[in-house]
């Protein structure tokens, strides 16, 4: 299934259901008076997360979602039946927005969570409720009210522990591959990765984490140039990011510690947030050069880059390094736990 973001849909709530003028006819009582019952009350609309699901695909085909309306009321003061409520699901992640007013309506972050997005409407009054006094044969009855209806925006953010971050052909899918049992397309040209990945990465018997593969960002990405500052926006609820180097570019000419700053110059200009979040340095394919070359290059890259967090050497290709760096990651997520009311799926 294609990978989808973002959509857009219609949730109509139901409408109440007319109350009901009637009277009581029984056989020695000329004068039972009123007994028209309230109209139900009309089904509500809700979002609610589930698992499963990692894209929005599903809402560009079916854009409208409605509850059904309460049934009129009936004689011997018998209250209408309630309209059904409808429940849409949703991937774990959901952010919902109110297109028309620009109001976040709810994250829905944790599996099962759900979100009342459109209430339905109150049953009409039966003529019982506006006996009085003065008016003892009431001959009115409400119409019922009817339901909310909104026009929402869903925009879908991976809930990862950790994220990938470089640039193209940086040697981010080839890592996700080793670790986990996630397998994005890996091939020799730039923009391989099209969409985010997710990888459940095991570090021992009930450790695990997850791992979000974000398609390469280049230089101008927060003015929307290339494919990584669309999805940028997922890496905004990760605890951890890797960023990958290329110790050795295929391109003879690139700077990678040049390219290391465009990065992080990108992420600034996209959020402070995301810029401030804990990031190591991950230099890799260091299988393409002898050991005492990559160690050599290694340390004149952290120099350039004045780099005082963490740094690890490896190889996505062989695998060598990926243990030590799975184990840290696994390590600093247990010290740092995700705040309550978030997790990854």
């Amino acid at each position: 299934m294609k990978f989808i973001d973002e959509a857009k849909l219609k949730v109509q709530a139901g409408n109440g259901g007319r109350g009901c003028v009637s009277f009581r006819r029984e056989k020695f009582v000329p004068f039972g008076g009123p007994d028209g019952g309230d109209g139900g009350l009309g089904g509500s609309v809700f979002l609610q997360a589930v698992e499963g699901m990692n894209t929005l695909a599903d809402f560009r085909i079916s854009r409208t979602y409605r509850g059904q309306n309460g049934e009129s009321g009936s004689g011997n003061d018998c209250t209408g039946h309630g309209g059904d409520d409808t429940t849409v699901n949703v991937p774990v992640g959901t952010v919902i927005t109110d297109l028309e007013t620009g109001e976040q309506l709810g994250d829905l972050t944790v599996e099962g969570q759900s979100l009342l997005v459109a209430r339905g409407g109150k049953g009409g009054w039966g003529n019982t409720r506006f006996k009085s006094s003065t008016n003892r044969t009431p001959r009115k009855a409400g119409t019922g009210l009817p339901g909310e209806r909104r026009e929402l925006a869903l925009e879908l953010k991976l809930i990862a522990d950790v994220g990938l971050l470089g640039l193209p052909n940086a040697g981010k899918s080839t890592l996700i591959r080793a670790v986990s049992a996630a397998r994005p397309k890996v091939a020799d040209y730039p923009f391989t990765t099209l969409h985010p990945n997710l990888g459940v990465v095991t570090a021992g018997p009930g450790r695990s984490f997850v791992m979000a593969d974000i398609p390469g960002l280049i230089e101008g990405a927060a003015e929307g140039a290339g494919l990584g500052i669309r999805f940028l926006k997922h890496l905004q609820r990760t605890r951890v990011l890797l960023h990958l180097i290329d110790i050795e570019p295929p391109d003879p000419a690139a700077d990678p510690v040049k390219d290391a700053r465009t990065i992080v110059a990108e992420l600034k200009r996209f959020s402070k947030e995301l810029a401030a979040k804990e990031r190591w340095l991950v230099i890799n394919k260091i299988d393409l050069l002898e050991p005492r070359e990559s160690e050599k290059r290694t340390r004149e890259m952290v120099r350039r880059l004045r780099w005082k967090g963490r740094v690890f050497r490896i190889s996505g290709a062989t695998g060598e390094g990926t243990a030590e760096l799975t184990q840290a990651v696994m390590r600093y997520l247990e010290e740092h736990p995700r705040a309550a009311g978030t997790r990854a799926p």
